[in-house]
């Protein structure tokens, strides 16, 4: 009887722990990137010195330390991107404050962004990739090797402000579909809603001309398209925190990063609300490159001649991924570790005829 008794126990916990380990498999992963975000405002919030020079506040200082300006960092930080410092920090993990000596860092020499973009999905810092204007890649993306894989096929897409997106993911050649810049949505068939968001983009003020659309059009575009078509890999790239960066717009920066935390929420708050993604579903935010810091004035700018633009951070999101919140442990990560990290968290090991960036370490529960 006893025997009988502690074997249905054994079973219990065998099948229960299985169950927990069910639950938490990560099924499906949504990636977004806001182009040339720094790590510092993302860790630290407003930057004071660039706040108070007139040159970069659009003449309205007053109105960024009301949005903005708490004396205390960790509040501050928070005021700034409200959903990364409250859900993420308690739920997930948050890497990249060179404060505590925790590095990310591109590993390609060109701190700008096709080649940082490229290593990102290749897990690849190839030294040919040196160009904004680069033909389409010629190496493999994760994307790419994903929608070869049993249950991926067709169920990957790519939204992207910038319309270097269709060379940087091969849209040709991997087959996936990349809606970058003013490419219309919904095919032949498109329902009200992309009716209209079709028709608002084509209308709509373009202040980078045909290049790069407003983010407001990307993100309302994919968030169509993960409601519709139920992708198992989304990829999502806004762009509007390098344009004002590049403008010298300090306002329009923050305001950009602020904007985009709220719809990284929003995209988390569907995601828990959808069967087909509820607790199967990861998010990884990250960025391309970095920006100026050392001289002050260089915050607008990026590339090889400007000093700590190699300069990055990422946050991970999900099921079985422990809430470690902010990783303030010295280590030193780079970017062409993400590809591989993506592909294992789907359970998958991605193969090329490139090297490919071990996977980040990112401790389970």
């Amino acid at each position: 009887m006893k025997e009988k008794f502690f074997s249905s126990i054994i079973l219990l916990v065998f099948t229960l722990t299985n169950y927990s380990f069910a639950q938490n498999k990560i099924e499906n992963i949504i990636i977004i990137t806001t182009d040339g975000l720094r790590w510092q405002e993302v860790f630290k919030g407003l930057d004071t010195s660039i706040a108070n020079n007139s040159k970069f506040n659009q003449w309205d200082s007053a109105y960024l330390y009301k949005q903005y300006w708490n004396s205390n960092e960790q509040q501050r930080r928070k005021l700034l991107m409200p959903f990364l410092w409250s859900t993420i920090e308690s739920q997930g993990q948050i890497y990249g404050n060179r404060a505590f000596n925790n590095k990310v860092d591109v590993a390609n020499p060109y701190w700008f962004s096709y080649p940082g973009y490229s290593e990102i999905f290749t897990g690849y810092p190839d030294t040919a990739v040196n160009s904004n204007d680069y033909k389409p890649n010629p190496n493999t993306t994760v994307l790419e090797f994903l929608n070869q894989q049993k249950g991926f096929k067709g169920k990957i897409a790519a939204f992207g402000a910038w319309d270097a997106f269709d060379r940087i993911l091969n849209e040709q050649r991997s087959g996936i579909p990349v809606f970058s810049a003013y490419d219309v949505i919904g095919g032949k068939q498109p329902s009200n809603n992309e009716q209209l968001i079709n028709a608002m983009l084509q209308d709509s003020y373009k202040p980078w001309h045909h290049e790069e659309c407003l983010d407001v059009f990307t993100h309302y575009a994919a968030m169509e398209y993960l409601k519709k078509n139920k992708p198992r890999v989304l990829y999502i790239a806004y762009g509007e925190t390098d344009e004002w960066a590049h403008a010298g717009k300090y306002r329009f920066y923050l305001d950009a990063a602020q904007q985009v935390d709220h719809w990284i929420k929003k995209i988390w708050d569907y995601v828990q609300s959808n069967p087909q993604y509820k607790n199967k579903t990861a998010l990884l935010i990250t960025v391309d490159h970095g920006r100026g810091d050392k001289k002050k004035e260089e915050w607008t700018s990026h590339g090889s001649s400007i000093a700590d633009c190699y300069e990055i951070w990422f946050a991970v999101l999900g099921p079985g991924i422990k809430n470690l919140g902010e990783i303030k442990e010295p280590m030193q990560l780079y970017q062409k570790q993400f590809a591989q990290t993506i592909a294992q968290l789907l359970g998958f090991t991605f193969k090329a005829a490139h090297p490919i960036g071990e996977p980040i370490k990112l401790i389970k529960d």
